[in-house]
């Protein structure tokens, strides 16, 4: 069964994140109201969250950052971001969740 915090869209998935900013490091922590939560080494400053999320989330997914699409939440805790070309199978594997 698919976790709450994914959805399988007709080009990828879809994550809903719970992002915690000014965090000692980057990982996940684990659910949070039906979300994934995240906590990020950046600062809720100038965009500067978003963008390490963006960039993390490229690493984990061994995916350009390009294949990361916002549908919503760059200025919320909670984000729901499509990952391009993975299912959520595989997202849960290299999420290590």
């Amino acid at each position: 069964m698919t976790p709450i915090w994914l959805k399988h869209t007709p080009t990828g998935t879809l994550l809903s994140l719970y992002c915690q900013p000014g965090a000692k490091q980057t990982k996940v922590v684990g659910l949070h109201d039906g979300y994934l939560k995240i906590s990020l080494q950046a600062p809720a400053l100038e965009n500067k969250a978003n963008e390490h999320l963006v960039g993390w989330l490229s690493k984990q997914l061994k995916i350009p950052q390009k294949q990361i699409q916002w549908i919503s939440g760059q200025n919320s805790r909670k984000k729901r971001l499509e990952i391009q070309g993975i299912g959520p199978e595989k997202i849960i594997q290299l999420l290590e969740f």
